[in-house]
C-alpha cells in the first residue's frame, strides 16, 4: 500500500482532523510520516533569498510541526518533520518529490466551488501540481450557533450538551 505520507499542516484546527485519518493508515499500512508546513508570509517568502533570520511566526510553526512528530514517535509511528518556505502548492509537490513521498494527505475546508476558484485553494492547485497521489479529507464545517433569542429553560429542566 503507502510506504510514505506527507502530511501538509498549516497550524490551525484543520491538522487535528487530517492527523487523526493519517495515523490510522499509517498505522495499517506501516507508513512513515513526513509532516510540512509551509510559511508563507511575507518573511518567510523572502528568507533564503535575503538570508534572513527565522521569523518568531517561522520559529513558532517549527515547534508546532516538532511537537506533532515527537508526539508521533511517541505513539510509535515513525514521523519527521519539515518546515519549508514559499509557495504552498509548489513547495508541497516539490516535498513529495524530494522526500520520497508515494501519497500526499491533506485536508479541506469545502469552500465550495465559487469561493476556490475566486480564492484558489492549495488542495485544488495540489491536484494539478503534484505527480504524487492526493488523499483529500474534507474537515467537518464548524457548528453554527442558533441566531436569535435563546429560550429560557425553567429551572430543573436537565440540559443536554452536544
Amino acid at each position: 500500500m503507502y510506504r510514505r505520507i506527507l502530511v501538509p499542516l498549516e497550524h490551525g484546527s484543520a491538522d487535528e482532523h487530517i492527523l487523526r485519518h493519517v495515523t490510522d493508515l499509517a498505522q495499517w499500512s506501516g507508513a512513515s510520516i513526513v509532516l510540512i508546513h509551509v510559511a508563507d508570509g511575507w518573511a518567510a517568502r523572502v528568507h533564503g533569498q535575503l538570508k534572513l533570520r527565522e521569523s518568531e511566526e517561522m520559529k513558532s510553526d517549527r515547534e508546532y510541526i516538532e511537537r506533532i512528530a515527537t508526539t508521533l514517535t511517541e505513539q510509535g509511528l515513525e514521523c519527521e518533520a519539515v518546515l519549508a518556505s514559499g509557495d504552498p502548492s509548489g513547495e508541497i509537490a516539490a516535498a513529495a518529490e524530494r522526500e520520497g513521498c508515494d501519497l500526499i494527505a491533506m485536508a479541506t475546508h469545502g469552500h465550495g466551488f465559487l469561493n476556490d476558484v475566486v480564492r484558489g485553494s492549495v488542495a485544488n492547485e495540489m491536484r494539478h501540481k503534484s505527480m504524487v497521489p492526493v488523499l483529500l479529507v474534507r474537515t467537518p464545517a464548524p457548528a453554527k450557533r442558533p441566531t436569535g433569542p435563546t429560550p429560557a429553560v425553567p429551572s430543573g429542566t436537565p440540559q443536554v450538551r452536544s
